[in-house]
């Protein structure tokens, strides 16, 4: 009896093809996880000399310029400005975009008086069309801003382009923590850690260990390779590296995308400029505490990664290490790979309702294999999101409801693929959560 038929006896032919390449698949991942795990250690300790040797870096050597579209956010929009106002940066704009808002987005922004804040205000038919459009109308904006007498000497390169969505609290000494990150030349991108703050439920919780475990190992680790990606909340560019890849057609650097924040830092890498990850400055932003919104906004987003499997032709453009170019390439394929596992795993629940086969394998060693390939990377992530020498016990308390909302949210890869091939592409806009009273921060007259 061969290997496989030991782990799948009585099994068919084709479905011992499947489960056999998605153990496989498992089991890469489960290494790739573990090296992102160990780079990630790495890339703190040169993190640390980098900070140590660089402490002449100040946000003053940047202008700092802060992009917020806004449709439609009048629970939010004020907090949201407020908090842009009160980062620590001599020189720093704030540029909301309101993407023709119909209800009280731009009475709220008339009302802050700050020479600091520039209103874009757009108008149907041209406003509502997607994100990307609202940034590149903004980057076009920049350059009438950066004109002002105040800015005058300024190369674009000194000029670092925050996105920040409207519910986002940036940390209000980002600047000064990311400034070091630019402070080489080739960096031409850096992503904060996200985190949520509106966790009072499971559904939130799943989502802020989400975010900051993929910023802590993921992002963290691919920052060794110069390869970490941007996200849409909290991500900033060099102004120069987006000029490198504007699309003329879009008239800015952001392309007509589901996920416009992932598709625009791989295009950062491409053309030859470095990611970077600062788990030091954070962002925290509103989750969803609604199963039904969480599918739609998971939905969209999984659709863009399926829409990002076209970057594959030009991933061998990255300038980075061997490793560097196979983990970039594993990340663009992660979409039919997840689901390559969640299909075996389906069938594996339906093989044993239905008592289809018996495949289990009685070995007590493939069983503790098989536990750690599942629930592994869920228990090292949480150790270190919990940085405390306890951490790796209530790892293994939480691994498990952590799982559990890793695989709820997991059909979005099957909605998603059918939606892509359908070519459906409209989306209604996420509502914003209403602020609890007095949690709310007022903009402040400049």
């Amino acid at each position: 009896m061969n290997v496989v038929d030991a782990l799948y006896p009585d099994v068919p032919l084709w479905a011992q093809v499947l489960f056999t390449i998605a153990l496989v698949v498992a089991i890469l991942s489960f290494v790739s996880v573990v090296t992102l795990i160990v780079v990630a250690a790495r890339f703190r300790r040169r993190l640390r000399r980098r900070r140590d040797g660089a402490r002449t870096a100040s946000p003053d050597d940047f202008v700092w310029l802060f992009l917020v579209p806004a449709l439609n956010e009048e629970v939010t929009i004020a907090d949201s400005v407020a908090r842009l106002q009160e980062t620590r940066a001599a020189r720093k704009i704030i540029l909301v975009i309101d993407d023709g808002s119909d209800d009280s987005t731009g009475k709220i922004l008339a009302r802050i008086e700050d020479p600091r804040l520039h209103v874009l205000t757009r108008a149907l038919p041209e406003a509502r069309t997607g994100k990307s459009d609202a940034l590149n109308a903004a980057y076009r904006e920049a350059g009438a801003v950066l004109a002002l007498p105040e800015f005058a000497g300024v190369t674009r390169d000194r000029v670092i382009v925050g996105v920040v969505d409207a519910d986002g609290r940036l940390d209000p000494d980002a600047p000064a923590k990311i400034a070091v990150d630019f402070t080489e030349s080739s960096v031409g991108g850096v992503q904060t850690l996200v985190r949520i703050y509106n966790r009072r439920g499971f559904l939130t919780w799943g989502q802020d260990v989400e975010f900051s475990t993929f910023g802590l190992i993921f992002q963290a680790g691919r920052a060794w390779w110069g390869t970490a990606n941007m996200g849409g909340n909290g991500q900033f560019n060099r102004l120069s590296a987006l000029d490198t890849i504007v699309d003329e057609e879009r008239g800015g650097p952001w392309r007509d995308r589901l996920t416009e924040d992932q598709d625009l830092g791989v295009r950062l890498q491409q053309a030859g400029w470095k990611g970077e990850q600062n788990n030091e400055a954070t962002i925290d932003q509103q989750g969803l505490n609604s199963l039904r919104r969480l599918y739609r906004q998971r939905v969209r987003w999984a659709q863009g990664n399926w829409q990002a499997l076209g970057l594959l032709r030009h991933a061998g453009r990255i300038r980075t290490s061997l490793l560097g170019h196979i983990d970039a390439v594993w990340y663009l394929l992660t979409p039919p790979l997840q689901l390559t596992v969640g299909f075996a795993f389906l069938l594996s629940i339906l093989f044993t309702v239905f008592d289809i086969a018996g495949y289990t394998p009685p070995y007590l060693l493939t069983l503790i294999f098989f536990i750690a390939i599942a629930f592994g990377p869920g228990v090292a992530a949480l150790t270190l999101r919990g940085a405390r020498w306890y951490s790796i016990f209530t790892a293994i308390l939480l691994v498990i409801p952590y799982t559990i909302y890793s695989w709820m949210i997991f059909p979005v890869l099957f909605a998603s693929l059918i939606r892509q091939l359908a070519g459906r592409r409209s989306w209604a806009k996420t509502e914003r959560e209403a602020l609890p009273e007095g949690s709310a921060t007022e903009a402040q007259p400049g």
